[in-house]
């Protein structure tokens, strides 16, 4: 049986836009992507709503404080293109509306968003932070009279609940550099490898169920079955078990919470469950994988839907000369004055 779930506001989209003299731009800005941007770009061109016109964005010459030309910027590979984070960062100060802000996804990280969970009351692993193995480049030894050493590891894996432990970079992605290990042997030896990467240790959760659930807008959820033990094109599951009443409600209620403080509006969330309790493991995937060889029809079907309608949504919100950027709650509930 082929199973997901989608929140109910999800599931009836309308399009209310008025007429425009000019039409308003949406692109979409990508990397090695082939088959998410193009259905992007023709699923609103296919909508033919007046005013509104998608393309696969193109860069020309970057001038200081000049418009992107687009009313709408989908950003889906700045993280790995310094040059596109400026960019953007242009852009949106002349008036685009990035998806995600750019500002907001260049101080985020992951062990911040373990932070901010515990802040907001959703569960998430005990995690600790650890410094990288080898000096950043131009410090020394006096860089660092501040901090203790050496470090107590046997009381950090002590507040972890002991092995085995995960250790993945603070700040990252795409399960790069994500170790499971065992004992100090292991420990050691994979922080060993690191280099310079900031890690965090983390507690292990020996869950029942595991979820991906996308969040687009910060009001359409999709809560798809995922197993990230399997190879990663058998990872989306297409048969799942029956679970326990209330929890994926549970899990959507986390969903929204997590999005509403950070202000992403095109996220993935991970949750791993342990004795009905959700906990969130991964959180912070500003440009989440969407290709259809990955995800799977279903699941593409709606990422290409819901990412279209927000993209609209914000074109038709879109005023010329203003910030057009969303921002958590964290940050505007922060805002002293």
């Amino acid at each position: 049986m082929l199973f997901w779930y989608t929140s109910i506001a999800s599931k009836k989209l309308t399009f209310a836009v008025p007429n425009r003299k000019n039409y308003e731009k949406i692109g979409i800005l990508f990397g090695q992507e082939q088959t998410f941007p193009q259905a992007f770009v023709d699923r609103i061109n296919s909508k033919k709503i007046k005013g509104i016109h998608a393309e696969l964005a193109h860069v020309e010459e970057v001038m200081q404080a000049q418009s992107s030309g687009y009313a709408v910027l989908i950003d889906r590979i700045s993280q790995d293109v310094p040059f596109y984070r400026a960019y953007l960062k242009n852009a949106a100060a002349c008036d685009t509306a990035v998806i995600n802000n750019p500002f907001w996804w260049s101080a985020d990280e992951k062990f911040f968003n373990n932070v901010l969970a515990e802040k907001i009351r959703v569960p998430v692993p005990k995690t600790v932070l650890l410094p990288s193995k080898e000096m950043p480049h131009d410090t020394s030894g006096n860089s660092f009279r501040n901090l203790k050493f050496p470090l107590e590891w046997e009381k950090m894996v002590e507040y972890l609940g002991g092995f085995p432990l995960y250790m993945k970079p603070h700040s990252g992605g795409g399960w790069k550099s994500v170790y499971k290990v065992h004992d100090f042997d292991e420990l050691f030896k994979a922080y060993n490898e690191t280099d310079r990467l900031v890690m965090m240790l983390q507690e292990n959760i020996d869950f029942d169920f595991y979820f991906r659930c996308y969040c687009i807008g910060r009001k359409y959820v999709h809560i798809m079955p995922y197993e990230p033990r399997n190879p990663h094109h058998l990872r989306y599951l297409r048969e799942t078990p029956e679970y326990p009443k209330g929890l994926l409600k549970k899990v959507e209620g986390f969903v929204f919470k997590i999005n509403e403080a950070l202000g992403y509006d095109f996220n993935t969330a991970e949750f791993a469950v342990k004795n009905g309790i959700p906990y969130a493991i991964d959180f912070c995937n500003p440009a989440p994988d969407a290709e259809a060889t990955s995800v799977g029809d279903d699941n593409f079907e709606w990422v290409v839907e819901h990412a279209a309608q927000t993209a609209i949504e914000r074109a038709d919100a879109h005023q010329a000369g203003k910030m057009n950027l969303t921002w958590g709650t964290f940050i505007r509930e922060s805002i002293t004055v």
